[in-house]
């Protein structure tokens, strides 16, 4: 996100191997459809590895950095020791309700005060007057967003854009159910149909950092979705609080911890946030209330770290990615391959310095005219990345996770320094 947005590699590339195996029954049953499947739909997970010779030597297999695992962020969580441990007894949490007299029914009152609470320390949203929805992950809630702001439909369904470069999941999740109340219609920028449409809108932007503003303008008929999941200090200067109708926020992205699959969403309408709700609902009957509790915790400690002036989370997490990005830099610096986004230095309200962006993505443009295809042309130094084509780009750009754990964004650096221009004399001239 745009908007994060990821499942566990375990059940993704078992998914991947069932989906696979039934691909022929899947397209059968795909004819007897009414509507035509969007090209854009697949059945294959991205996630999934190619499959390799083993063997005994750990750096030599592919680095999977085509999305985005925060691994990089765990020695934090480690050094925090028991500051974030959660205990529950077996009796706990065995009901469905948590609320029942609020909109969310489902959303902890820990969490909620841990949202609230957060946000006023970072300074990067808004919440007063602002209905909180909880999801499994911001995923669900993008859905939960689009099912909200297009019921109950009309003869056509509505259109859903995003300015290119665009997360590249946001094609295939608005095709993924083939609903009759919004459909995806591509790149915001070339986007003249009238009628109704969502524009969806991620700031900074997944993949290229950039700070967005919705593209379509001078039109009553469209509605925005704002997905701020990088909108954290540690990622971008924070340089006003985010005040929209619809904001998408999530815990994979804002404190690393993407297993527990949290999400939220900051809404002004009180409609759209019991539509939203209603969503999750029939979708997963709420959200799991242990990983609300243990993501109340940590949003909480990080809160309290903020204010104080020693060590703190979003300090960690901007002295890596800083320290990530320099590194990178200096490989792409010695390279007539390769080369990367300038990005502008602004004033940060929450660090109170001038810092320019450090994106969890690093948005790689190929300089080499021989090069057509830059994802394909990676994975021939074992390198995974996603390419731009998905994100409505020239394939000869990737996006590459800046996220991972220590071991392989060494051994990245460490790949891509090997790739080298036909003028010089290497081994691995291209």
């Amino acid at each position: 996100m745009g908007v994060n947005h990821l499942e566990s590699l375990q059940d993704l590339y078992a998914s991947h191997l069932y989906q696979t195996q039934n691909r022929e029954k899947m397209a059968t049953m795909t004819m007897k459809m009414p509507r035509e499947e969007p090209a854009a739909v697949s059945h294959t997970s991205r996630y999934a590895l190619p499959v390799e010779p083993q063997d005994n030597d750990t750096n030599s297999g592919p680095l999977l950095l085509s999305h985005g695992d925060p691994m990089g962020f765990k020695p934090f969580w480690r050094s925090v020791g028991d500051q974030c441990k959660v205990t529950f007894n077996s009796c706990d949490f065995m009901s469905y309700l948590t609320d029942v007299g609020k909109v969310c029914w489902f959303l902890e009152k820990d969490l909620e005060e841990s949202i609230r609470k957060l946000h006023r320390t970072v300074g990067n949203a808004v919440t007063e007057d602002r209905y909180i929805v909880v999801g499994t992950g911001s995923t669900q809630l993008f859905q939960a967003a689009l099912y909200a702001l297009t019921t109950p439909g009309g003869p056509e369904p509505v259109n859903v854009v995003s300015a290119a470069p665009y997360y590249s999941q946001y094609r295939e999740e608005t095709n993924f159910l083939r609903s009759g109340l919004y459909k995806w219609a591509g790149d915001a920028y070339a986007f003249d149909t009238e009628g109704a449409y969502i524009e969806l809108v991620t700031m900074p932007n997944n993949p290229d950092g950039q700070v967005r503003e919705p593209v379509v303008v001078n039109r009553n008929d469209g509605k925005l979705i704002h997905d701020l999941a990088y909108y954290w200090p540690q990622y971008t200067p924070i340089t006003t609080q985010a005040d929209y109708d619809l904001m998408l926020f999530t815990f994979s992205k804002s404190m690393g911890h993407a297993g527990s699959r949290i999400g939220w969403a900051l809404v002004k309408d009180k409609d759209v946030a019991i539509k939203m709700t209603k969503y999750v609902e029939l979708n997963s009957i709420g959200v799991s209330r242990e990983s609300q509790h243990r993501a109340a915790k940590i949003l909480g400690v990080v809160s309290d770290s903020s204010q104080c002036i020693g060590t703190d989370f979003f300090r960690y997490g901007k002295s890596l990615m800083a320290e990530r990005w320099t590194k990178l830099r200096e490989v792409i610096s010695r390279s007539r391959v390769f080369s990367l986004p300038k990005y502008i230095e602004e004033y940060c309200q929450f660090s109170r310095e001038h810092t320019e962006p450090r994106p969890a993505f690093a948005w790689l443009k190929c300089n080499h005219a021989d090069i057509e295809d830059l994802e394909i042309f990676m994975r021939g130094y074992k390198i995974m990345v996603r390419g731009g084509s998905l994100f409505g780009a020239d394939p000869n750009q990737v996006r590459i996770s800046m996220l991972g754990d220590e071991e392989t964004f060494n051994l990245f650096l460490e790949r891509l320094s090997s790739i080298k221009d036909t003028n010089d004399n290497n081994e691995n001239c291209i």
